[in-house]
């Protein structure tokens, strides 16, 4: 349980990363080198394809690795199928899906999710934990959209649980990087990994300045990301104190090996009236500053090089990130699809979430 996960904190260097695994310092610090996301295909595990309003009668295509699935709804409900309804299955069907080449398939906080992996495996209990999301959905059309990366996923979700870069690629938004103090924490299991960064006496972010009225220069900020592994998933949920509390779900649907769609939910409901509008549309903006990042390093990891990546002290959480993913990628290559720890648990506690606003 994630209580009780591994913990590093922001004093430890790339060593003691590599030691805190039991393979020794050298051979995971190479590891971590030998990073070739692109190679990357998790399987067993529920994505989320569309946003629930966006699945209807007329079907709609989304792809997990280059895998088609065709959305739609029947009597209401929401099917996925390898195949067009209107398409002669004229070949075998996927290992993934069933005799009707349809996918496992649930609808939860608002999205349509498909399992791709092994159809008996598929089990509710294996999807991810959003405890800022209404587990119904409704959240209104202006804290939803989809952006696009021009990159692996996991590219992308590397980038986004370095949460300092924000400082410099998002200034404008989320305010630079001057701080009176500044503390990193990493927390772990096989299937997720959560950064918490807390920073006392920030410039208050330019955005909470215009649109929620803070007047004082600083403010205290506690910022989580939280990647849920083979899902591609990640919360980011930011407390601005003072100002208002950021909830985001980061979906990084991996389309295919090097294109990533999100479609994300920001549920900003709690929020005063102009933030809880403008900041969802901040995404778009944020997205292109990052896909400016993501996008030229993304073919420089398709195959394995000689390459040495260089790192800071800030760079623990990705270094356990490109650690966990290579051990799950190991152990299904093995043949071992199984989920060792529990990505259903409320992780409203470990995010911090202010659970008087979400009340669900």
């Amino acid at each position: 349980m994630l209580e009780v996960a591994d913990r590093l904190s922001d004093n430890e260097a790339l060593s003691g990363v590599a030691a805190s695994t039991g393979s020794g310092g050298p051979a995971a610090l190479n590891a971590i080198n030998h990073w070739v996301p692109h190679n990357l295909v998790m399987r067993d595990a529920w994505f989320p394809l569309a946003h629930a309003t966006g699945v209807g009668k007329k079907p709609v295509r989304r792809a997990i690795y280059s895998h088609p699935f065709f959305l739609w709804r029947e009597d209401g409900v929401a099917v996925a199928s390898e195949f067009h309804p209107n398409e002669k299955q004229s070949r075998a069907s996927s290992p993934f899906t069933d005799a009707r080449g349809r996918y496992p398939v649930m609808e939860r906080y608002g999205y349509v999710w498909g399992w791709f992996g092994q159809p008996e495996s598929a089990d509710p209990v294996h999807l991810p934990s959003l405890p800022f999301l209404p587990p119904n959905g409704g959240l209104p059309g202006h804290m939803i959209g989809t952006v696009r990366f021009d990159c692996s996923a996991p590219i992308s979700l590397e980038n986004l649980i370095d949460l300092t870069h924000a400082d410099f690629l998002h200034a404008n938004i989320t305010g630079d990087e001057k701080s009176e103090s500044e503390s990193i924490e990493t927390f772990f299991d096989s299937e997720s990994i959560t950064m918490v960064r807390t920073c006392t006496g920030k410039s208050v972010a330019p955005v909470m300045k215009f649109f929620s009225g803070i007047k004082q220069p600083t403010q205290n900020i506690r910022q989580v990301i939280r990647i849920y592994l083979r899902s591609h998933c990640a919360i980011a949920y930011g407390r601005f104190t003072p100002g208002d509390d950021v909830p985001l779900f980061h979906p990084c649907v991996p389309e295919t090996r090097d294109r990533t769609r999100l479609d994300y939910a920001m549920n900003t409901s709690h929020a005063g009236l102009l933030f809880r509008h403008v900041m969802p549309k901040a995404s778009y903006m944020v997205s292109r500053q990052d896909s400016s990042m993501t996008s030229p390093q993304s073919p420089r990891y398709m195959r394995d090089t000689n390459r040495k990546d260089l790192h800071s002290r800030f760079d623990a959480p990705g270094q356990r990130y490109r650690m966990l993913m290579m051990d799950i990628a190991n152990r299904q290559d093995a043949g071992d699809f199984a989920y060792r720890d529990d990505v259903s648990a409320d992780c409203s506690d470990l995010i911090g979430l202010r659970k008087e606003l979400f009340r669900y």
